[in-house]
């Protein structure tokens, strides 16, 4: 039966071989005495070489112990260095210069997986600080919009005190709509004094909810434009894309000239894309055609 040996016991291989050498090196040079002796006086090798045999079979061990130390620490059976060290003391007798290294590698290992530990403890706090951060964020933010949104609730209800029951000016869901038709005249985006004079109710309740919301909310007053499906194309506008801008911004203007500031302001164009009425004839392309506030933030 052929016993297959082991990393540490191939290391106890070498040792025995590199002994048997020694010992076969030991006989040669007995025999070369004897043999001298016998022929009358012939020269003994020098001690030189007998030195230098002795030194390659210490480096040859060393060399073979090394490696099979590097082949132990790289498998992970030993990462703290403790079978390595141990095999080697246990066989150090003769070897007493592998000490060093080997306490120096368990050293680096022990110094490695410290480290280790603490940066994975790190990782850990970091962790737990972000998602306390992020939960704290989310909460801010909710109580930010839920303050918005009583505003906004004030704004409308200021608002619909001032319009009382028209029809052509209401509240849909979170928006205020005008009529195009009470601002500007069909295909034009020219406010006149009539629909300067439809705004400033408006505004007047934006500047009352204005200094009572707090300054660490960032609100602004949204102005959309909407046409309805029918295409335009004239000199002045090449779409409803153009139509629907230019007529948000021309409210967005008389805003601002009126003391609104413009950071608090944004001008939209969403031409017949966002209709409120998808059914064809003229009281649906009626409804469409609007000009919708909306009190968000930023």
């Amino acid at each position: 039966m052929v016993h297959q040996l082991g990393p540490r016991h191939r290391g106890d291989e070498r040792v025995v071989r590199v002994e048997q050498r020694d010992a076969a090196g030991d006989d040669r040079h007995g025999a070369g005495e004897a043999a001298g002796a016998g022929g009358g006086g012939a020269r003994q090798p020098p001690q030189a070489l007998a030195l230098g045999l002795d030194l390659r079979a210490r480096v040859e061990a060393l060399e073979a112990l090394g490696a099979e130390a590097r082949c132990i620490c790289k498998r992970g059976d030993d990462p703290a260095g403790v079978l390595v060290a141990a095999e080697l003391e246990a066989r150090g007798a003769g070897l007493p210069e592998i000490a060093d290294p080997v306490a120096a590698l368990r050293q680096q290992l022990a110094q490695i997986a410290a480290a280790l530990d603490v940066s994975e403890t790190k990782v850990k706090e970091q962790q737990t600080q972000i998602a306390d951060l992020g939960r704290r964020l989310n909460l801010a933010l909710a109580t930010k919009v839920q303050e918005l949104a009583r505003y906004r609730s004030e704004f409308f209800g200021r608002l619909r005190e001032i319009i009382g029951n028209r029809t052509d000016i209401r509240i849909v869901g979170d928006r205020f709509v005008f009529q195009s038709e009470v601002l500007f005249a069909p295909g034009s985006a020219d406010l006149g004094d009539e629909a300067k004079a439809q705004l400033d109710p408006v505004l007047a309740a934006l500047k009352e909810i204005a200094q009572k919301i707090p300054k660490d909310i960032n609100w602004v007053l949204r102005v959309d434009g909407h046409t309805d499906r029918r295409p335009i194309s004239n000199a002045q506008f090449a779409s409803n894309w153009e139509l629907s801008a230019a007529r948000a911004i021309s409210v967005v203007r008389y805003m601002i000239a009126e003391g609104i500031p413009p950071n608090r302001l944004v001008a939209a164009g969403f031409a017949d894309f966002q209709p409120l009425d998808t059914a064809g004839g003229e009281e649906a392309y009626r409804r469409n055609r609007r000009i919708e506030f909306k009190l968000t933030s930023r």
